[in-house]
């Protein structure tokens, strides 16, 4: 059976999340990497974590830049507090980053600017801990690498990377990695950036739970969805999926740290 880490979902709002991962246990996913976007969302997912056996439930801390929405940075000292409280537990700091994408932030440079606050926050606890970063970089790619190499962050992985090719390239000069997941199905985007980065510097995730595909004709993710990136990648990339999932499983091994 092939075996694989679903490097990126959001497992404190999955319904059903202990049945959820009974499926992607049985399907061969052996690791699940819980991110956080906020203080309750990094709590649940540490609860879930002490009470999963298997798949392995490793958790990520982080604040979400949507999370700031009719917020101001002040209110998310206590959040920051947590996650420093927590490092110990924690094999990344994320999902953080930027998003100037949503409507709030568009045409606000100041909230832009409190977005860059929150974020560079969180890339010091990552420098402080020698944490990998888990970066969210919606229409803010150039930032955040800029953001990212300006403190000295080692490793970072660019969660479901869609932007520009040129900004790919100073990504993987830099060492960074970027995921994908089953939106490789349909976004142009996503197709062209897999292209142009080496297997090497590639995760696999599903981002659960997001819906994928056409309203009623999609599906809504969980973490076992992992292999449908995985076939997916595999037969664009025109790959074997065996060595495919042999080589995915030992980067998110070595980029989280993981045993």
């Amino acid at each position: 059976m092939l075996k694989v880490i679903d490097t990126h979902a959001h497992l404190d709002h999955v319904e059903g999340v202990d049945e959820a991962l009974k499926e992607a246990d049985t399907a061969g996913v052996v690791g699940v990497v819980a991110v956080g976007i906020d203080h309750s969302s990094n709590q649940k997912n540490l609860e879930i974590q002490k009470r999963t056996s298997s798949p392995k439930i490793f958790v990520a801390l982080g604040i979400h830049p949507e999370s700031l929405e009719g917020k101001s940075p002040a209110e998310f000292d206590g959040a920051i507090d947590f996650i420093r409280n927590n490092f110990r537990s924690a094999v990344a700091i994320g999902e953080i980053g930027l998003d100037y994408w949503y409507k709030w932030a568009k045409k606000s440079e100041d909230k832009k600017a409190e977005q860059r606050e929150i974020f560079l926050k969180q890339l010091k606890l990552a420098k402080e801990f020698s944490l990998p970063v888990v970066i969210h970089s919606r229409g803010s790619w150039a930032d955040c690498l800029k953001m990212a190499k300006e403190s000295r962050i080692k490793k970072a992985v660019f969660h479901w990377y869609s932007g520009p090719v040129d900004v790919l390239e100073q990504i993987l000069a830099c060492g960074y990695f970027i995921s994908a997941g089953p939106a490789l199905a349909y976004s142009p985007p996503l197709q062209i950036v897999i292209k142009h980065a080496p297997i090497e510097q590639l995760l696999i995730e599903t981002d659960s739970p997001v819906y994928y595909g056409e309203p009623g004709k999609g599906f809504r993710a969980g973490p076992k969805d992992v292999f449908r990136t995985l076939k997916l990648y595999a037969t664009q990339m025109n790959v074997d999926e065996t060595k495919a999932a042999e080589i995915f499983l030992k980067n998110s091994k070595n980029f989280f740290g993981l045993s």
